[in-house]
């Protein structure tokens, strides 16, 4: 009554006391949550990455003054602490699933683990979500002159002019940017014959990530 939730008592209580059926379902839930904010934290950790040899697609808020070690770098501490309770939160759900398979015949004595567990599990989350999104994703800067310089070094981009110029020119300036590090646009306008207009309009990125046939 206290809760608000209208909590009710089994009506085969023998299932409750030795099968711990729907704990060890929501235990899997949690773990799939600490799986998508592992991955969204690694990402933004390989996308802060740099500035200098990495990928420096991002820039995280700078929270702590330096390194331990290192004297003015500045670590993605957000995103390690979420990867830390993601890695926790897997290694409580594997115990809850160990847990679950122990209740034998009309009796399960890891009950405790269980509920403690989940407790665990869901603060860890919880603070770890909130942690995240207020002190790493709200304020992060996208460094856009990286991002454009990348893509505009990327042979990728000969693809779309595949269908204008054939495959064997394409590959060929592909080659040449890659090993002299130009942009594929400088490159593709010195031999393709095409004009700057139409190459600017045929290797247009945001065009490219729609798909489709042009």
């Amino acid at each position: 009554a206290n809760t608000g939730y209208p909590f009710s008592s089994l009506e085969h209580k023998f299932t409750g006391q030795s099968g711990v059926d729907a704990p060890v379902a929501l235990s899997a839930q949690l773990r799939g949550v600490a799986i998508v904010l592992t991955k969204i934290a690694n990402d933004l950790r390989w996308m802060n990455s740099g500035p200098i040899h990495g990928l420096a697609e991002i820039s995280l808020p700078a929270l702590q003054p330096g390194s331990s070690i290192m004297p003015g770098k500045v670590n993605p501490v957000i995103p390690e602490s979420v990867a830390m309770v993601g890695a926790q939160v897997m290694g409580l759900d594997s115990a809850v699933a160990i847990a679950g398979q122990s209740g034998n015949f009309q009796l399960n004595v890891m009950l405790p683990l269980v509920g403690g567990n989940l407790l665990d599990m869901t603060d860890l989350l919880a603070n770890a979500a909130i942690m995240l999104a207020d002190k790493a994703i709200k304020d992060f800067t996208v460094n856009a002159d990286n991002l454009n310089a990348g893509v505009g070094r990327n042979p990728v981009l000969v693809t779309a002019l595949n269908p204008e110029i054939g495959y064997s020119l394409a590959a060929d300036i592909a080659k040449e940017a890659y090993k002299t590090g130009r942009p594929v646009i400088d490159v593709a306008e010195e031999r393709s014959g095409l004009s700057r207009e139409r190459l600017e309009e045929l290797m247009d990125p945001l065009k490219l990530t729609r798909g489709g046939i042009a």
